[in-house]
């Protein structure tokens, strides 16, 4: 069976058809469909964690966690959602989990910077990349913790408010409010830096 990219003619979600493929590939075969579930999740499942713990190695520790937990669970997932938020509720829970028992939210990440360029701020103050995340991070580290869930969801993920949505079980409406708060409280932060 090869797994199907796009539909046509069709009103069904892309994304629910192919997790749909790949949970009936997991059925015809566990080891071969985990692996294909895998290979589709895991750059995203890594940089949602990887944002939480500013760090490669913990996140690298925290997604091995997860992807047993999915390992675990795929038997017995429902597929009510989405396949891509029953593993991003897992993630979201380990990191948390890993933090707290940890008690690493405020680490200092010695992995290369995420931005790589230099911009010129107000004042003529040139900001390397490593400078521009630090603001960054400590911006979001300010904002309450649904504010900055959502902004990162959105910002980085590129998620749309709908997707955002179904992980976080709340009103689209409510999302846009967190959303744009969390924009504003930033630009603030960076205008005060």
């Amino acid at each position: 069976m090869e797994l199907v990219e796009e539909t046509t003619g069709t009103t069904k979600n892309k994304k629910s058809i192919v997790d749909q493929e790949l949970l009936d590939k997991y059925k015809e075969n566990p080891q071969l469909g985990f692996q294909l579930i895998v290979k589709k999740y895991q750059e995203r499942i890594y940089w949602q964690i990887r944002r939480l713990t500013k760090n490669h190695q913990d996140a690298e520790d925290v997604m091995q966690n997860v992807f047993i937990k999915v390992w675990n669970g795929l038997e017995n997932f429902r597929a009510d959602a989405n396949l891509y938020t029953w593993m991003y509720r897992i993630a979201f829970n380990e990191t948390h989990t890993f933090l707290t028992k940890n008690n690493k939210r405020k680490t200092v990440d010695l992995d290369p910077p995420l931005f790589e360029n230099k911009i010129t701020v107000e004042g003529g103050k040139d900001l390397s990349g490593e400078e521009i995340e630090a603001l960054l991070n400590k911006a979001l580290n300010e904002l309450p913790e649904k504010q900055r869930q959502v902004f990162e969801l959105k910002y980085f993920d590129e998620l749309k408010f709908k997707e955002i949505s179904e992980l976080l079980g709340t009103s689209v409406g409510g999302l846009k409010a967190s959303y744009h708060l969390a924009v504003k409280k930033i630009e603030e932060y960076l205008k005060d830096s």
